[in-house]
């Protein structure tokens, strides 16, 4: 099954490299925050570049393959979300000093490479004339999701570090974790980033010039009332951030359960 899997689709191959570059980083955090022991500086970031880099190779090959953004099924998406979950990762990872991070994203960008592989591809999907207002709107939604992935992992760590704060004898992880401060401001700013992003994938949408799929609507529009909800509550100071880090892993739960029922870029695209 697996051979006849890559003599179909060869291009996989680059998915295959990516998720086991992201498999060996996340080895290697674990391996450094079980024993403590501090490994070559960078290991994990380097490896995490390598996957984004062989990610974007696939990408690459794809979209030149089929002529449109490489989204046309669950395989191309889980892919895209974690890519662009890694490229947040890596434009903001040292700005806040997340570095650790790293720790988190790797093994939640492979789980979701690992996904994609399990996936069923279906037919390869055919060159067709692309609408750009569908392209946008899947993509700047897509991204949007992978920035709401990396609030999640923000939200996880802060939570994470409360937890030690907590204890009188805090571990080792404690004193490498960032400083639950910038764990918060981080997490709101993912929460905003991912939230614009996700503003403009829906209010592109209303222009592909289409049928109307309202049940991916009204999905757009829970999604998007959510995590406004979220920053409202951050901006009014009515919830305190462990709070705010809890709603941001269970909106991310959420939007994934009902993932799987949102039909992107197909043979007949809608919205």
């Amino acid at each position: 099954m697996l051979s006849n899997f890559l003599s179909t689709q060869p291009d996989t191959i680059w998915v295959w490299l990516a998720a086991l570059s992201f498999l060996v980083g996340s080895a290697c955090s674990v391996h450094s925050l079980v024993t403590g022991k501090h490994l070559t500086p960078g290991l994990t970031f380097w490896t995490i570049g390598a996957g984004f880099i062989l990610q974007t190779i696939f990408l690459f090959v794809r979209g030149h393959a089929i002529g449109r953004c490489p989204v046309t099924n669950y395989f191309e998406i889980l892919v895209f979300m974690s890519w662009s979950m890694v490229l947040t990762y890596l434009l903001i990872g040292s700005t806040y000093r997340l570095s650790l991070m790293g720790a988190f994203t790797a093994p939640v960008a492979c789980l979701m490479l690992i996904l994609a592989i399990l996936t069923p591809q279906g037919p390869p999907a055919t060159r067709i004339t692309p609408n750009p207002w569908l392209e946008a709107h899947t993509s700047f939604s897509i991204i949007a999701c992978g920035a709401f992935a990396l609030a999640c992992i923000a939200g996880v760590m802060y939570l994470v570090q409360d937890g030690q704060l907590k204890t009188r004898r805090p571990g080792s992880i404690f004193y490498r974790l960032p400083p639950i401060k910038a764990l918060s401001v981080a997490n709101s700013r993912l929460l905003w980033f991912g939230f614009a992003l996700f503003t403009i994938g829906l209010m592109t949408g209303f222009f592909i010039g289409q049928a109307t799929d309202w049940k991916k609507v009204v999905w757009s529009i829970l999604v998007w009332c959510v995590y406004g909800g979220i920053l409202i509550a951050r901006l009014r100071h009515t919830m305190a951030a462990k709070w705010i880090a809890m709603l941001s892993i269970v909106a991310f739960s959420l939007l994934l359960s009902t993932f799987w029922g949102i039909r992107f870029i197909s043979e007949r695209p809608s919205f």
